[in-house]
């Protein structure tokens, strides 16, 4: 569990666990009011359009470690006014470590779809990716 919950509170872990981010910048680590870690930090995700055009979206992520090797807990903020959570709870268990992860967001209706269809694909590659990095 101390393995996968490393992991998944390193910033630079995101580059290709998630599908979209291509680069993290700007990392800055500290301790809120009730001595958490927080980590503020700048996500660069990549999206194509028809395989021609390309858009670097710049996002500015807050992840605090609300229960130390158990939760993380990221507030992202994209252009757009699109803002998503992600709460992700770990648990030991005989065979390794479980993960739970739960997401929401806001986005105008405009990007509604788009950002909905986007979460659901990048939860799913990010399982999966998580699963195939910690049995090597």
């Amino acid at each position: 569990m101390d393995e996968v919950y490393r992991h998944l509170s390193d910033p630079h872990s995101y580059i290709g666990l998630s599908p979209l981010v291509v680069a993290v910048r700007d990392v800055r680590t500290s301790r809120d009011a009730e001595g958490r870690t927080v980590t503020d930090y700048v996500a660069v995700e990549r999206f194509r359009f028809l395989r021609l055009l390309r858009w670097d979206n710049p996002i500015r992520v807050r992840m605090v470690a609300t229960r130390p090797n158990g939760q993380l807990v990221s507030d992202v903020r994209s252009p757009g006014r699109v803002r998503l959570r992600a709460v992700v709870d770990l648990t030991a268990e005989a065979a390794g470590t479980r993960v739970h992860e739960q997401v929401t967001a806001t986005a105008p209706a405009l990007l509604r779809r788009f950002v909905s269809s986007q979460a659901r694909q990048v939860a799913a590659y990010r399982a999966a990716e998580l699963t195939r990095r910690m049995a090597t």
